[in-house]
Order: C-alpha cells, then structure tokens, then sequence
C-alpha cells in the first residue's frame, strides 16, 4: 500500500488536459457539475465552458453559483433537457466537526457524501440513459469522488455500519473516509448495473488540493497541509480525465479507480476490493437506498 499512497501525495503531472478536449469539441453534449460554486469544481467548469457543451451547474449555495457562472463567461443553462452525457459528482463535505448530521439523521459525511449522491444520480439515470442511446460508445459517464484517506483513514473492509448509522459524526477522519469508500461502492455498483444501458461509471481521487473543503482545520495544521496540497486546477485534470479518457469504457475498466492527475491504477487498500468481491459494494448501494427512502 506504501506506493500507492506516496504515488498519490506525490502524483504525476496531468497527461490529460484542457487541450485534448478543445473548444468546440462537445457541441450538444449537456453535462451537470455538482460542486461547481468552488474549488475543483469550479475550475474543471472553466475547462468545459469552451467546449461548447451546455453545462450545468448543481451547489449548496446560490450566492457562490452565481459568481460562478459570472466566472465562467456566463455559460448557458436550459430549464429542460432531454439527456446528460456526464454527471460529475464532485459535491461533499469534508472533515466537519463531532455531531455533524443531517435533517434527516444520518451521520453527515455519509448522507451528503453517499446517500444524497445516490439519490441525485438515480434521479437523472433516465437522462443518462437517454444519452447512452445516441452518444458515442462509452460516453455516457458517472464520475464519483474519492480521496486518498480511503488507504489511509478508513476502518478495516472499508465501512463498518456501527459506526455510520450511529446518526452523528463521532470522528471525522474516520467518518470522511468512509464516505468516500462509500463512493467507490457506488462507482463499482453503478458500474455492475447500468453498464448494460451503455453508462460508464468511475471514481476518482482528484489528489490533495487546497479547498475549501479543510475549511473546518485549526490553522496551525492548514500551514503543514499547504507544504503538501496541490492548486485545485490539477485536481481538476483528474475529473477531466475521468469524463473523456479512452482508457475505460464498458468493457475496459467500467468502476475503475483512477488516481491524481488522471490515471486508472488501483487503490492501495486489498481488503476493500475483497469486500466489493465479498457483495459490500451491493449492500452498500442497498442500505442507501433505504436510507433515502424513509424519508421520501
């Protein structure tokens, strides 16, 4: 596991940028950033805007969307579309406090992170579907995130259900990179079912960047973490990455795990990919499902 974490503190520099997707190139291709108001996400929307896709832009606030969307020349939204070619996840919390939590009860970074996220995605699958039919092969994607502290914070086999159903966060490292174990479930999972309609489904860790996202970190520890955090727009590279590589599709490395700045190499953690073979993955997806499901 030691290299694959240090290859990912330590990552290459981005082979797969803005100039391999140029403008003009995605044309009536419709794509939906979720966190795009900040960080990653707003920097991976200044790639796409040139495109010439229509793109859309998902954030928790409204005030910071439309800067945003000022930031970005203005980008065209439509109320309606009939399809999406790619849907980046890449919204989520990180890091927050003991007793973080959510209206509905669910321990914070695993219900915005994992059982929100499922919800969104399952609600636009029709629309992804709809894109798959006409789009070229492969095309069609769902990007996850995931994060480095999935090697190195996160329990044994990944998620342990005492801890995430207790309703609070009660240790945030541990919490987090749980959360985002619960990403890659999701990743493989929507790999394994909508694969057949022609959807690719993958997760990424974009690497260690300066966000908001240690936002709720004492400043002592944010001056050691800069010495080792990367500018977002790198990260940024990773999500570009992951939505317009040829090197996955439907038959080659549908669920992958790609790594900073835009590589598929497998995680660092071998008892996580034997829970997945174990059906973790599905359960999972399973438990989310009726997590969200109480309360809709």
């Amino acid at each position: 596991m030691f290299n694959a974490v240090c290859s990912q503190y330590f990552p290459p520099k981005p082979k797969f940028t803005e100039k391999d997707v140029p403008p003009g190139s995605q044309v009536g291709k419709v794509f939906l950033v979720t966190g795009a108001n900040q960080g990653i996400g707003l920097e991976l929307v200044k790639m796409l805007y040139p495109t010439g896709a229509t793109l859309y832009l998902a954030g928790r606030s409204q005030e910071r969307i439309e800067k945003a969307i000022k930031q970005a020349s203005a980008a065209a939204f439509t109320a309606q579309e009939k399809k999406l070619d790619i849907l980046w996840n890449n919204t989520g919390i990180g890091g927050d406090p003991e007793g973080t939590t959510t209206k509905r009860a669910i321990e914070g970074h695993v219900g915005i992170n994992c059982v929100a996220a499922l919800l969104f995605t399952q609600e636009l699958l029709p629309k992804l579907q709809e894109a798959a039919k006409t789009a070229p092969a492969c095309s069609a994607r769902i990007i996850w995130t995931g994060s480095l502290m999935i090697e190195t914070h996160s329990p044994t086999g990944g998620i342990q259900y005492e801890f995430v159903e207790e309703g609070k966060t009660t240790n945030p490292a541990r919490d987090y990179a749980s959360s985002k174990v619960g990403n890659w479930y999701l990743a493989v999972e929507a790999a394994q079912r909508w694969g057949n309609y022609g959807i690719v489904s993958v997760v990424q860790n974009p690497g260690n960047l300066l966000t908001n996202i240690y936002s709720h970190q004492p400043k002592w520890l944010m001056a050691i973490l800069k010495l080792v955090l990367y500018e977002p727009k790198l990260g940024a590279h990773t999500l570009l990455y992951s939505g317009f590589t040829p090197d996955v599709g439907i038959e080659k490395n549908n669920g992958a795990y790609i790594r900073p700045f835009g590589y598929v190499a497998p995680n660092g953690r071998q008892d996580i990919y034997m829970a997945i073979a174990a059906g973790e993955a599905t359960k999972f997806w399973e438990w989310c499902e009726k997590m969200y499901q109480l309360h809709i």
